[in-house]
């Protein structure tokens, strides 16, 4: 497409050729002649002077410390968001494309088949479920008894559904994720064995939900473990059984939370982090890489620190250990003036 035309979809106004021809779309360090790149981090600026893409996608305030007439500029208001949108145009996915029944796939009684779905190789899928409008379905995934999957999903390779679990329309999992296996529940007995709890709850996946690799989502006790609309969850993310999710949180790898927390809407949980069991943590909270959170925290912002606590506090006290040691040269010299003194 021409530049011109790319500006009228993200709404921006064109410096430079806006008659070149744009055909994919590149990093800035390696994009080519006819390519189209961005610059959202002022990290990046530097290589505005040696790129070698035909347009880059800067911020309205851009100023190049380099003025070069080979490159043309593209001004939005946004340009991370105007890079995912032409993003989003550009690609070309052939998996898209995908339709039909694999003959190796395995299909139970009773189960219901939407149209346009495609359901790869050795794809077992159990008794009485229902399998929405466009879902793909990649080879070797299991999905048990009375599992229900919404309309437009796709279930990449090697995915693994235990039995009654509701997923919703737009769902992506990919490769190796498990849902709905049994939570972490033991009764320890008399002699110190430990008794298994049933878990006859399951999972409940709402719309528009993306969950990555080797991440494992437990069924519940009883009742259901939920993950709201619009939640993003990293790779090898374990989250236990009853936990409930709120709406456009984002979760990233290796988290841990444990059973029936609660989590509110639009938080973001960075990597590392673990929950304990059995808290409430209210909307618009951010926890920071590796933290722990041991207490429910009731008020938005943002916590840090081995132990969760706000991110101002856990400064304070990060200068306050920095201190230490010129602290106890002060205490040192002032015990010597008493001495003295005395």
């Amino acid at each position: 497409m021409k530049l011109t035309e790319l500006a009228e979809i993200v709404e921006g106004d064109v410096e430079g050729n806006g008659q070149i021809e744009i055909t994919g779309i590149g990093k800035i360090e390696t994009a080519g002649r006819s390519e189209i790149t961005f610059i959202s981090n002022p990290l990046y600026e530097k290589f505005f002077e040696t790129t070698e893409a035909g347009c880059v996608i800067v911020g309205r305030e851009f100023e190049a410390k380099l003025k070069r007439k080979d490159v043309s500029i593209l001004r939005v208001d946004d340009p991370y968001l105007s890079f995912i949108k032409l993003l989003e145009m550009f690609e070309t996915n052939v998996d898209d494309e995908l339709e039909g029944i694999s003959d190796t796939s395995v299909i139970g009684e009773h189960t219901e088949l939407g149209e346009n779905i495609f359901i790869g190789e050795f794809v077992s899928i159990g008794r009485n479920c229902r399998i929405g409008t466009g879902t793909r379905i990649m080879s070797n995934c299991s999905i048990d008894t009375g599992t229900e999957i919404g309309n437009g999903c796709l279930i990449n390779s090697n995915v693994s559904i235990y039995k009654d679990c509701r997923i919703g329309n737009n769902v992506i999992i990919h490769s190796g994720a498990v849902i709905g296996s049994d939570g972490f529940g033991f009764a320890k007995n008399n002699d110190g064995s430990y008794r298994k709890i049933p878990q006859t709850g399951n999972v409940v996946i709402e719309d528009n939900v993306e969950i990555g690799s080797n991440t494992s989502i437990d069924r519940a006790t009883m009742g259901s473990t939920i993950i709201g609309k619009g939640v993003k969850i990293d790779n090898q993310v374990q989250i236990a059984h009853n936990v409930e999710i709120g709406e456009n949180t984002v979760i990233a790898a290796q988290v841990g939370i444990a059973g029936s927390t609660k989590i509110g809407k639009r938080c973001m949980i960075a990597g590392q982090s673990g929950i304990v069991g059995h808290l409430t943590i209210c909307d618009d909270v951010i926890i920071g890489a590796a933290v722990g959170v041991s207490k429910s925290i009731t008020e938005p912002g943002i916590y840090t620190g081995y132990r969760a606590r706000p991110h101002k506090e856990d400064l304070r006290n990060e200068i306050r250990i920095r201190n230490l040691e010129a602290l106890e040269k002060r205490v040192s010299n002032l015990e010597g003036q008493i001495k003295k003194s005395e």
